[in-house]
């Protein structure tokens, strides 16, 4: 998996005209799912997100994680975060999960996260409109394949 986590004072998505959902102080996730990708890599990328320490604490310090300081997430699914970019211009996503398994891991990632925060999310293979809100900017990528 393949995961751009980036901290935010406010984010939405939108879904043809109307807001799909939406959060305040958090975390924006675009979630890419990979063909080897399987729960393994679904429950590190959950396990470092809740824990991970990038909000700041009273001495402006990164030193608290999303569930520390109550932030939810919005969790958008991102095949593109797979484009291959090597040959010419045009992005191949060959190397993508099938939109089968992508949905089911996609669908079982926002369930685990949800146990920890509050969790809105996208719809799969949709066109969305994503709007947010950086804060920092804060922005870290996530690849469950470098660990």
């Amino acid at each position: 998996m393949k995961i751009v986590l980036q901290r935010v004072s406010q984010a939405s998505v939108t879904i043809e005209g109307s807001i799909h959902g939406q959060i305040e102080q958090g975390l924006l996730l675009l979630v890419g799912v990979g063909p080897d990708d399987s729960q393994e890599d679904l429950d590190y990328a959950v396990r470092k997100i809740v824990n991970m320490r990038i909000f700041s604490d009273e001495a402006g310090k990164m030193n608290k994680s999303v569930q520390d300081v109550a932030g939810k997430i919005l969790s958008i699914s991102q095949f593109t975060l797979f484009a291959d970019t090597k040959k010419g211009n045009r992005p191949a996503f060959t190397g993508a999960a099938a939109p089968a398994l992508a949905s089911q891991l996609y669908d079982a990632f926002n369930q685990a996260l949800s146990a920890f925060v509050p969790v809105e999310v996208g719809v799969f293979g949709a066109d969305m409109a994503v709007s947010l809100v950086n804060d920092g900017p804060v922005t870290i990528v996530l690849d469950t394949k470098n660990k």
